[in-house]
């Protein structure tokens, strides 16, 4: 059989993320020798390849611009591999996250016990980045789990990245083990999809699908292997910890780039390939999503470590995210898309701070570190406000809006259940606004005896908090944002 090559040129973003991959491995290897191993606590210094992280954010930039046109659908290998223009621009948005990734890494990165390993940390991402873009673009149940591992297993390495500082290996450990459950639990249930439907490809399923108990339980073990990695309740229990442990910077790609590419694929699946038994699944989701919102908010207020929080509060950003499901429709599609987007930037922008702060206050995050902080780091403290308000819903900064189009996505069933859920989710949206205010007023008006002293970012933390402030304050009003993802549709 003759391979049609011309096939990789609808996979332009796989190509280049390989092309990426390979480059870095080669200049790693090839300049790796001058990178002193150290193994100390010692504050971060001069690295030894200052030029290597710009590097690797140019030809990050680079492969988003070659990727950011909306390609025209279609199929190549057998249609297990299927693109469209919004699989296209959910693929920009995910290697946008992973961007402002690579530059805030860059102080982190500096540590002498990190920079010997930064080739090791850019090549796991790209290797997830492309695990994720292969789950994205799947039309076969076989390819998507290929790429779900290919994300889940480089993942757990970035989790335990730091294994001798802090608890790293340890949420390496309950990360790799969860998500081993997981994707045993979803490979169960869809050896009982394939049973009934006889294929794995997509398309088929959804014409073979009867609503069978082989094959809700078959739909139920999916949702649930899939709903690990979401972070749904009941699926979440691995996350706080995973969070505190894993490196700000790794947590910080874990809850939004990771989050992001697994809800766009269960949205996709859930109504493309389980359309057909949606009285089914939105029952299902709507309990799910009620849970996560509920008890995320309740967990959250009682933390004091802000990883833990932030761990809690990405738990009830997946469910709001999942309420774009709720409508079945394209608005839904598109309010997830934007969700996520608007999520990348206000997520990014508290974990930059988080970052900024842990390395100049000996690796702590409590909150506590953050009492008195408007007095000696005002700045910081705007953009942590901004962020937080963002995450919040409180108008008129984009979170606001992208709530406003997940609840609006919901209603557009019009059923009762679906007014139940968003009446729920707007009362839960309260006791968020409750658990961020607790850090802003700690920053504004708790006093401290020793607050964290006056010091100036570097200048790849203001370059990410620039972007991430610029899309929080103008991706809900402009327009063109939310018309650029619906035109993808």
């Amino acid at each position: 059989m003759n391979l049609d090559y011309s096939q990789f040129f609808h996979m332009m973003p796989e190509v280049t993320l390989m092309a990426l991959l390979v480059i870095v491995f080669i200049v790693d290897f090839v300049t790796a020798h001058k990178a002193p191993i150290v193994l100390t606590d010692e504050k971060t210094g001069p690295s030894p390849r200052p030029w290597f992280n710009p590097l690797v954010c140019i030809f990050m930039l680079a492969h988003i611009l070659v990727n950011i046109c909306p390609t025209e659908s279609a199929s190549v290998f057998g249609e297990m591999y299927v693109t469209s223009p919004m699989i296209g621009v959910v693929k920009t948005i995910l290697a946008f996250g992973t961007l402002i990734v690579f530059i805030q890494a860059r102080t982190w990165l500096s540590r002498p016990d990190s920079t010997f390993k930064e080739g090791e940390f850019y090549m796991l991402i790209i290797s997830t980045l492309l695990g994720m873009n292969m789950m994205v673009s799947a039309n076969h149940f076989l390819l998507f789990f290929l790429g779900l591992e290919m994300a889940s297993v480089p993942m757990a390495c970035l989790v335990a990245f730091d294994k001798y500082r802090h608890n790293s290996a340890e949420a390496g450990a309950k990360f790799i083990l969860t998500a081993t459950f997981s994707s045993g639990v979803m490979l169960y249930g869809l050896t009982f999809i394939y049973a009934d439907a006889g294929s794995l490809y997509f398309n088929e399923v959804a014409k073979n699908l009867s609503a069978t108990p082989m094959t809700l339980m078959g739909m139920v073990f999916y949702f649930s292997g899939l709903g690990f990695k979401i972070s749904l309740v009941p699926f979440h229990f691995w996350t706080a910890d995973t969070y505190q442990g894993a490196p700000t910077t790794i947590t910080g790609y874990l809850s939004v780039v990771s989050k992001g590419a697994a809800a766009f694929t269960l949205c996709t699946i859930l109504m493309h390939v389980f359309g057909a038994l949606m009285q089914q699944w939105q029952y299902l989701l709507g309990i799910v999503i009620v849970l996560s919102i509920t008890i995320a908010n309740l967990f959250a207020i009682r933390q004091t470590e802000l990883k833990r929080f932030m761990a809690f509060s990405s738990i009830s950003q997946a469910g709001y995210i999942m309420l774009a499901v709720m409508g079945n429709s394209g608005m839904g599609v598109t309010a997830l898309t934007y969700y996520i987007l608007v999520y990348v930037v206000a997520n990014m922008s508290v974990f930059t701070i988080i970052s900024a702060i842990e390395e100049r206050n000996n690796g702590v995050t409590d909150m506590d570190a953050y009492n008195g902080l408007y007095s000696t780091n005002p700045k910081l403290a705007f953009l942590m406000t901004l962020a937080l308000f963002s995450l919040g819903g409180i108008p008129p900064f984009a979170g606001m809006f992208s709530k406003f189009f997940v609840f609006m996505a919901a209603l557009e069933q019009g059923s009762s259940w679906a007014y139940l859920i968003v009446f729920i989710a707007l009362i839960n949206t309260v006791i968020s606004l409750y658990y961020y205010l607790l850090i802003v007023k700690a920053m504004y008006i708790n006093k401290s005896e020793n607050p964290l002293p006056a010091f100036k970012s570097d200048c790849n933390t203001r370059l990410a908090l620039a972007i991430c402030t610029l899309g929080v304050a103008l991706f809900g009003v402009c327009s063109y944002v939310y018309d650029w993802i619906f035109a993808a549709l």
